[in-house]
């Protein structure tokens, strides 16, 4: 286990900036990922999100690019959505797990970042949208299998976020999805120098423990446990250490669950020997019917995260549910966090369902 410190013996610590309330709860954005089409998002309720990031555009060559006419429509009718949300904003988000290979070397040159840099902006001026979302999984250390990654991203990263700013200006959003862990916080990002040119830094606190994980726990708790340094509070707690700006940050929240394998019955499943199994979306994740499989539900509240264990099948699955989201939301509101995210909207029910749960949370009800 990482020799880091757990959470719990750090609530003495805090900067003015971690401690300071917010002056309303409605300042807080709501972000939605949407990785679906044009049929489905209508029967969401977008009047209670502040952002939607469709989810991905790719690179093609060194410009972005949408890849087909379903995309490109979907786009379109997402702008559309303005009609019943005028505050909406709609970002394209740029890459993905396994959709970002040709980033490193893309971005490694001038040439690359500036003519990158021009396609968002002729992109977002071609379909209305506001700004872009840099999903690159990973600046610098090992990401999808394969792809390339060199310490030099680094400061390319940097350099990318800069080619952005000057071809966009002010009139758009320029975020990042960033790993919610602890080498990619250390090591893929010059936190210190990218202050000026980001708007928000859309942390992806969930998949911290993942598909390649070989010990399971939580993968989106919103505290470390002596178990489990990875948490949302603990990415918080380390920008924050090094004084990025809180009000930039925004934390994650997954819209399904992960089942992982264990190897031994021993501590209701957490924290095993184990793998990942599959995962279930929360549109398809039916406690009653997984309790007729045998699986027992419990709430963490040290993690403040749900889970459930199947002892005969010696299964353990790791979710966000209404009470959790409640309490991240409330954890962004207090620690005056810039807002709260999830991966994705359209794992959601459409009514009732946790983008619900976040939107209750902020006061409205």
């Amino acid at each position: 286990m990482k020799k880091l410190i757990p959470a719990f013996f750090l609530l003495s610590f805090s900067s003015n900036a971690f401690t300071q309330q917010s002056s309303s709860a409605n300042n807080i954005t709501v972000i939605a990922y949407y990785a679906g089409d044009s049929a489905h998002i209508d029967a969401y309720p977008i009047e209670k999100l502040t952002h939607i990031i469709y989810s991905f555009t790719h690179l093609k060559g060194n410009e972005i690019s949408v890849h087909n006419k379903r995309d490109s429509a979907t786009i379109k009718h997402l702008v559309s959505l303005k009609k019943r949300n005028p505050s909406l904003k709609i970002i394209l988000s740029m890459g993905g797990w396994g959709g970002c290979g040709p980033c490193s070397e893309v971005f490694s040159t001038d040439e690359g970042r500036k003519q990158f840099a021009a396609s968002v902006l002729h992109t977002s001026q071609y379909f209305g949208t506001d700004g872009i979302d840099l999903d690159w999984e990973y600046p610098a250390i090992p990401g999808f299998p394969g792809h390339r990654f060199v310490p030099e991203d680094k400061q390319n990263f940097t350099a990318l976020l800069q080619a952005l700013r000057d071809a966009l200006g002010t009139k758009y959003e320029i975020s990042f999805a960033a790993g919610g862990f602890t080498s990619y916080l250390q090591q893929s990002i010059e936190w210190d120098k990218i202050v000026p040119l980001v708007d928000k830094v859309n942390l992806m606190t969930y998949d911290l423990v993942h598909g390649f994980s070989k010990v399971t726990g939580h993968h989106t708790p919103l505290y470390s446990t002596p178990q489990q340094v990875e948490s949302v509070d603990h990415a918080v707690r380390y920008l924050d250490s090094i004084h990025f700006p809180v009000n930039k940050l925004v934390i994650g929240a997954a819209f399904y669950a992960r089942i992982f394998d264990v190897d031994v019955d021993a501590n209701k499943g957490l924290y095993q020997p184990g793998k990942f199994d599959h995962g279930v979306d929360y549109n398809h994740f039916n406690k009653d019917s997984l309790e007729k499989l045998g699986f027992v539900f419990y709430w963490d509240d040290i993690a403040k995260a749900p889970y459930g264990y199947n002892k005969a099948l010696k299964q353990v699955i790791t979710f966000d549910d209404k009470r959790s989201l409640a309490l991240k939301t409330k954890y962004a509101i207090h620690h005056h966090l810039n807002g709260i995210m999830f991966w994705e909207l359209g794992n959601d029910v459409t009514s009732n369902g946790l983008l619900d749960a976040i939107y209750e949370a902020k006061g409205h009800h």
